[in-house]
């Protein structure tokens, strides 16, 4: 029965009782197949399939759904099998199951077999050993089984061994001189993976090597200009190192010479594939970032002036670096309050001159209140935006934001400090994955998983001994602690030897001269109560905090208990002064009172408290204040950030403005802003909590405050790059609109555009349609246009241009007839590029001339100049020389009218790029000596292309 069954897993999952094709079943059945076939024969856990089918929360009945599908895929490979019999294909062993499988009935076998025959090999055989092995991918392993958008981390490691093998085939027919055998499967590997480097090198000299120097050369071209727009990044080794050997002049451009015998020039001569990492560097000099041409970044907060102890854990982090030079991570766990981040800053501070490139910060609030915690995603954004990598040019996705942030690490020795951390999940994002940088990293709880992967180091920070303790004191409260050991001894035993304890009672100490420690002492023996959760093995927190909130004015003390209220675990002053009902001034401060007792802690601008210290604060105010107070400070919270987000998305220029919001009828105004930076600014500092509110402000009975943010939130999440968190924020705000088809409409056309730059144009399509009906049904001819030339768009980047045409046509006449002029032009500028695109190209030269005509009429010069470039496009398309650049000059003479630099250069560099195409270098190195003169000398990432394709062409 085995015999007669082949299975496919290198594309869909598949599977053929001889030539005959089973039917797998549901989704969650070819899954479990999936992943019994990428183990080959091996065994998987029941535990492992149900975490397959269910990322998170698997419902009770888990297991005996799993066995169900495993029966049925049983009956389905071997027919009129009875209920619960085993089989022989899938068959239970132990706690396990597994498929019986030859090296025959299953293509990944076959591709293991045959790339092993290829490597073990030379020449001619060997590449045709690894062209037959590739012929067996159809598509990415077990393609159509993402969940999420995300495919099983086994899937994608099989995915890595056919990458692995094209290298490895490329590198062995450059050898072999016969590349044009494995070159469709570079090709398609390469399309598969456009920001994989090593790829895209092979691929531009397998080109070169089969006679198409000149596709190469364009191949680099639109590699370059993809690691810029997308990762914000130049070319790597790799790649700069495939470049020279095409601009070597002594090869022609037919390949001639090429044919035989050609190496890539990023090998070594005899090393396997992919190379040996030397076993060691250097150390790296001090040096300014390449992303911003400024000093290194330097984040680390100031170390504490009376740290103590802890002697033994530095010697032990410091041995660990010396015994093993490829630590990448060094994470401290420990209970809450035992000093983590206090003895995290000091070790960074300690080893901070070993690491001459910079340092980072991020507090990832791992165990904040409610929704707090910082995703990895908000993390690398930070860290990135740090590094010199501009916000636009972020990447959307985690895997490629991470990506970025460990390229430019390889390069760097930098030091990064990771505070508050969660779990394992959080954090492995942020790790360098080579070079010599260092993480220190701090959670309150020992992170499982530190141990596996080779460079990461678990450090237990445990309580201070009792001579650590006395010492901490005594440099805190100098000779009155050596007067008074007895008190001394009290005090520690009180606080349980927790530094964050001890901290609290010495500022108590000194701030009160007069209170001896005998009296403290006492204090901390007089307490009773504890603080909730805090646990019966430490201290009395609550007494030592109620010290401190004793210590504050009336109207201090008020506010302490309010804070606990906002939705995050840190504040503006202008979100503090919100939530009290107070004036900027007073906020200020009491804030500041709050911060000279340890309650809060002032930073960058905002004011964060310890979430002990939190817990205290709200069992506070649930004592103390009625709901009525506790309520109000919430709304007066929520009508700060709806008005302040509204007044933040207006410099953002959004196509069409959000409707103005009422005022507060609680007398609260919003935040102001100075401009797109301020705005911008100010949504990277709130976004956690605004996107808290959103998903809040139904329950709270605050729909119009969920969509209004949601919406406000658009313009910020497109200009940074953050697609999946526009579609899910506005998607929040649609659930709570209830029945308000104008509210509807603006959401789901917003969901439109979230969907198009996530590339889900066919989900995109849908929110756009219903929009459309909604606007439709309520006679707003003006939005309904906009959304008939935005499913244009859709229906251009799915090169559906006939059915672009029609919706960009129905928008110029829904636009005209509302006496929109530009809306209608810039749909007539839609029609005319599908025009193009399908090759009409006399039609779009008309139209392009007449949506000239009209910006030209509007006085709108971006209009003007963007059509300009886009005729000169089309010109140049038809061999229209003349033609092609009298109009781009006038583009040019156009931009710089409008003061757009950037956009003047972006079309010298076409001419350029145009004219070195067509084998006059000459021209093309005058143009883009122009462009970058437009640049003003600048760093930017065009003025990098821009120098190197000047170096290039010397």
């Amino acid at each position: 029965m085995t015999s007669a069954l082949t299975f496919a897993v290198l594309g869909p999952v598949r599977a053929w009782r001889g030539r005959s094709e089973i039917d797998l079943g549901t989704r969650q059945q070819r899954l479990i197949l999936a992943l019994l076939l990428v183990r080959a024969g091996g065994g998987v856990s029941v535990a492992e399939l149900v975490d397959l089918l269910w990322e998170s929360d698997p419902p009770p009945s888990a297991v005996n759904v799993v066995h169900r599908h495993v029966g049925m895929l049983r009956r389905r490979f071997e027919p009129g099998l009875p209920t619960r019999a085993v089989g022989s294909v899938l068959i239970r062993d132990g706690a396990e199951y597994r498929l019986r499988l030859d090296g025959e009935s299953l293509d990944l076998l076959r591709f293991r077999r045959l790339v092993a025959q290829a490597g073990a090999g030379s020449g001619e055989p060997a590449v045709e050993l690894y062209r037959e092995a590739l012929a067996l991918w159809r598509d990415r392993c077990a393609s159509g089984l993402q969940a999420g958008g995300r495919a099983h981390p086994e899937f994608v490691a099989v995915d890595g061994e056919r990458f692995a093998a094209v290298r490895a085939a490329t590198d062995a027919a450059l050898r072999a001189g016969c590349v044009h055998a494995v070159l469709p499967a570079i090709r398609l590997a390469a399309e598969s993976e456009p920001l994989d480097e090593a790829l895209q090198a092979r691929l531009l000299l397998a080109l070169a090597a089969d006679g198409r120097r000149a596709e190469a050369l364009a191949a680099y071209a639109e590699i370059e200009h993809r690691l810029a727009d997308e990762l914000g990044i130049q070319p790597g080794g790799d790649l700069r190192a495939a470049r020279d050997s095409l601009l070597d002049h002594d090869v022609p451009a037919d390949g001639s010479r090429s044919r035989r015998g050609v190496a890539p020039s990023f090998l070594r001569s005899g090393a396997p594939p992919g190379g040996a990492e030397a076993e060691s560097r250097p150390p790296a000099e001090p040096r300014s970032s390449p992303s911003t041409g400024g000093e290194p970044p330097a984040q680390l907060p100031a170390d504490h002036p009376y740290f103590a102890g802890r002697r033994d854990v530095v010697a032990a982090a410091e041995e660990l670096l010396a015994a093993d030079p490829r630590t990448t991570a060094l994470v401290i766990d420990g209970m809450p309050g035992v000093g983590k981040t206090t003895f995290a800053v000091h070790l960074a501070h300690r080893l901070a001159a070993r690491y001459p490139d910079g340092q980072l910060h991020a507090d990832l609030r791992g165990f904040g209140s409610g929704d707090s915690v910082m995703t990895p995603a908000e993390a690398l954004r930070g860290f990135l935006w740090s590094l010199g990598v501009a916000p636009a040019a972020i990447p959307a996705e985690l895997h490629a934001q991470a990506g970025l942030y460990r390229s430019i690490l390889a390069e760097r020795r930098m030091l990064i400090l990771l505070d508050n951390c969660r779990d394992w999940e959080q954090i492995r994002h942020l790790l360098p994955g080579t070079g010599d940088s260092l993480v220190i990293a701090t959670s309150r709880r020992r992170i499982t998983g530190v141990a596996g992967p080779a460079g990461a180091h678990p450090l237990h920070l445990d309580l201070l001994t009792g001579a650590e303790a006395r010492e901490l004191l005594t440099r805190w409260l100098g000779e009155a602690a050596a007067a008074d050991p007895a008190a001394v001894d009290e005090i520690i035993a009180r606080c349980g030897r927790l530094p964050l304890a001890l901290a609290l009672v010495a500022t108590r100490s000194v701030g009160r001269p007069g209170l001896s420690l005998p009296a403290v002492a006492g204090e901390l023996a007089g307490a009773d109560g504890r603080l909730a959760g805090f646990g019966d093995a430490h201290a009395d927190l609550e007494a030592i905090f109620s010290w401190s909130y004793r210590a504050l004015t009336p109207e201090a003390a008020r506010l302490f208990r309010l804070l606990p209220l906002h939705p995050a675990g840190e504040l503006s002053t202008e979100a503090a002064a919100a939530l009290g009902g107070l004036s900027l001034r007073a906020a200020r401060g009491l804030l500041a009172e709050l911060g000279a007792q340890l309650l809060v802690q002032p930073g960058g601008g905002r004011w964060r408290m310890h979430d002990l210290l939190r817990a205290y604060a709200t069992e506070l105010g649930e004592e103390l204040d009625d709901d009525t107070e506790r309520t109000a400070a919430i709304e007066r919270v929520y009508d700060y950030y709806q008005l302040s987000a509204y007044a933040a998305h207006l410099p953002l220029q959004p196509q069409v403005p959000l409707p103005e919001p009422e005022p507060s009828e609680r007398g609260v105004t919003g935040r102001g802003f100075t401009g797109r930076a301020d705005a911008l600014a100010w949504f990277a500092a709130e976004q956690r909590v605004l996107t808290d509110i959103v998903a809040r402000a139904e329950e709270r009975g605050r729909p119009d405050t969920a969509w209004r943010i949601a919406l406000a939130l658009q313009n910020y999440f497109q200009d940074t790059a953050q697609f999946k968190q526009w579609a899910a924020t506005v998607s929040t705000g649609l659930a709570a609109t209830g029945n308000d088809p104008a509210v509807q409409a603006l959401l789901h056309r917003s969901l439109g555009g979230a969907c198009y730059f996530l590339a889900d144009l066919d989900r995109g399509l849908l929110h756009l349609q219903h929009a459309r009906a909604l606007f439709h049904r309520l006679g707003r001819r003006t939005e309904q246009g906009h959304v008939e030339n935005n499913i244009a768009e859709i229906r251009l980047a799915q090169r559906r241009y006939l059915e672009a045409i029609r919706h960009a046509e129905a928008a110029r006449a829904l636009l005209r007839a509302e006496g929109n002029v530009r809306g209608a032009t810039n749909a007539l500028l839609t029609i005319a590029r599908a025009q193009g695109w399908l090759g009409r190209h006399d039609e779009a030269l008309g139209m392009f001339v007449e949506a000239r005509r009209q910006f030209d009429a509007l006085g709108d010069l971006h209009g003007v100049g963007t059509t300009q470039a886009w005729l000169a496009h089309t010109y140049s398309m038809v061999d229209d020389l003349p033609h092609a650049t009298a109009t781009w000059q006038q583009a040019i003479d156009t931009f710089r009218a409008a003061g757009a630099p950037h956009h003047t250069a972006e079309v010298l560099v076409s001419i350029g790029d145009f004219h070195s195409a067509n084998g006059d270098p000459a021209l093309a190195g005058q143009a883009w000596s122009e462009a970058l003169a437009e640049l003003d000398g600048t760093d930017s990432p065009m003025a990098r292309r821009i120098r190197d394709r000047l170096l290039w062409h010397r």
